[in-house]
């Protein structure tokens, strides 16, 4: 293998490493643990994430949860945070960073709208939302990413570590935007929701989006014998670590 084969691996690696770390959080921790209980996360797992979610995602657990429960309330209509149907799939990126600002704003405010919606979420946001530290996390992993760099000898290696880790906004738009428009249905949702097998491949399962907003509580998103849902492998990967249950 050459030099430049083995830094190609090297990048990917780490890329791999920050993208799977970022999305676990997300997809099983985040959406089918605290936003949806279709995982149990056991005490010691769910006191873990409320502390760390914040620092490894760059997204706080409780203005996530809200701004997700109040897409399935609102479901592709002007009150969703993150349609595509009335502004655009382009327009998605920047709204959902947007809305998930103000979500932060309401709760840290008290406003019911807001509250209401994780009133069974016992803890606040995280303190470095509250106290404007939002940024840190972002240092953090920039500081991560220097140290990989100096490591191999460039800088590349941590420019991928930092993407993977950072990568949510990237994939909250492939879900929010592409499976909300493009792909197959299986289920008459009161949405668009729709299943794409290649959002679902690139983010753990998420992009079956028609099969999730059918059964929310489900903590499999494929339905039929084609559908991988690697999430779900997750999951199981994490039960029989003694993390969660379902």
């Amino acid at each position: 293998m050459t030099v430049s084969a083995s830094f190609f691996w090297i990048c990917s690696f780490h890329f791999a490493v920050g993208y799977g770390l970022n999305i676990f959080y997300i997809t099983v921790l985040y959406h089918r643990g605290l936003a949806h209980g279709a995982v149990k996360l056991r005490p010691r797992l769910r006191k873990w994430v409320i502390f760390s979610g914040n620092w490894v995602t760059g997204l706080d657990p409780k203005g996530w949860v809200c701004m997700h429960r109040l897409h399935h309330a609102h479901s592709d209509t002007a009150e969703d945070p993150h349609s595509p149907i009335p502004r655009g799939i382009w327009s998605v990126f920047f709204k959902q960073l947007s809305s998930y600002r103000r979500v932060l704003v309401g709760l840290e405010r008290g406003r019911t709208r807001y509250t209401s919606v994780v009133a069974d979420l016992e803890f606040p946001i995280h303190f470095l939302n509250r106290r404007g530290l939002w940024y840190l996390p972002y240092l953090l992993h920039s500081g991560i990413g220097l140290g990989l760099g100096l490591l191999w000898g460039g800088f590349w290696p941590g420019v991928c570590y930092w993407i993977g880790i950072m990568s949510h906004p990237v994939q909250g738009w492939m879900v929010n935007a592409l499976a909300h428009r493009f792909g197959y249905r299986l289920f008459k949702t009161p949405d668009h929701s729709r299943n794409n097998t290649i959002v679902a491949w690139l983010a753990m399962g998420e992009g079956y989006q028609n099969n999730h907003h059918h059964r929310p509580q489900s903590p499999k998103f494929s339905v039929r014998w084609w559908e991988v849902d690697l999430g779900f492998g997750l999951c199981w990967l994490a039960r029989k670590m003694g993390g969660l249950d379902f």
